[in-house]
């Protein structure tokens, strides 16, 4: 029976770098959010990606094996996307750095999207409004929203201060938005708690 996974991490500041902590150990083991298709949908559901009836209706019209092969395409995207970040984290972007940016272009190539009026949703909000939607026309598809908060976080993030933990065992990735810049762990309940005990039992060692 495959054991129980914890809730996904959405602690980074950004779903771009939420996604690529799918991939994260929380404990000892290494724990992958999205390691088939069952997975990959409730993590879309979960940071808000894609509307659950969406999600419902592409589920039940795929074919056996479709959407694990889609997981795997997602997986493949948060390594190549991580290994981008692992480069340049630390560093401003610059416009040579466009090139390396094919595969998530291509990617944002196959999107459909159109803009109809719709009724306004919200206090204060108006009667009608442009909203922008998509035709999800496969389960390939599930890959375009992720795609598009890579691409939201190359467009807006400061590369300078995407930070790995510092905890011993810890991958998960942030965006250090502290005013001092100086935030070290992805979670002070996690890894901040965990590094706290074991200066504490250093301490003790070193006092008895």
């Amino acid at each position: 029976m495959r054991q129980a996974k914890p809730p996904a991490f959405f602690i980074s500041g950004s779903l771009g770098l939420d996604f690529l902590n799918t991939l994260a150990t929380p404990e000892d083991e290494p724990v992958d959010w999205i390691e088939d298709g069952d997975g990959l949908i409730t993590w879309l559901e979960q940071a808000g990606l894609v509307p659950a009836k969406v999600l419902k209706a592409l589920k039940a019209r795929a074919m056996p094996g479709e959407l694990d092969a889609v997981a795997t395409q997602a997986r493949n995207l948060r390594e190549w996307f991580r290994g981008f970040i692992r480069t340049r984290s630390g560093r401003a972007l610059s416009a040579d750095n466009l090139r390396e940016l094919e595969p998530l272009n291509r990617l944002l190539e196959r999107d459909d999207q159109y803009i109809q009026v719709a009724p306004g949703t919200g206090e204060g909000a108006s009667v009608l409004e442009l909203k922008t939607l998509r035709r999800w026309r496969s389960p390939e598809s599930l890959l375009l929203p992720i795609g598009e908060e890579l691409a939201r976080f190359v467009g807006s993030e400061d590369f300078p201060y995407v930070k790995a933990c510092e905890g011993s065992t810890c991958t998960l990735l942030f965006v250090d938005r502290t005013r001092g810049r100086g935030r070290r762990w992805c979670s002070m309940a996690i890894c901040g708690n965990r590094a706290k005990q074991a200066a504490h039992r250093s301490r003790r060692k070193a006092d008895g």
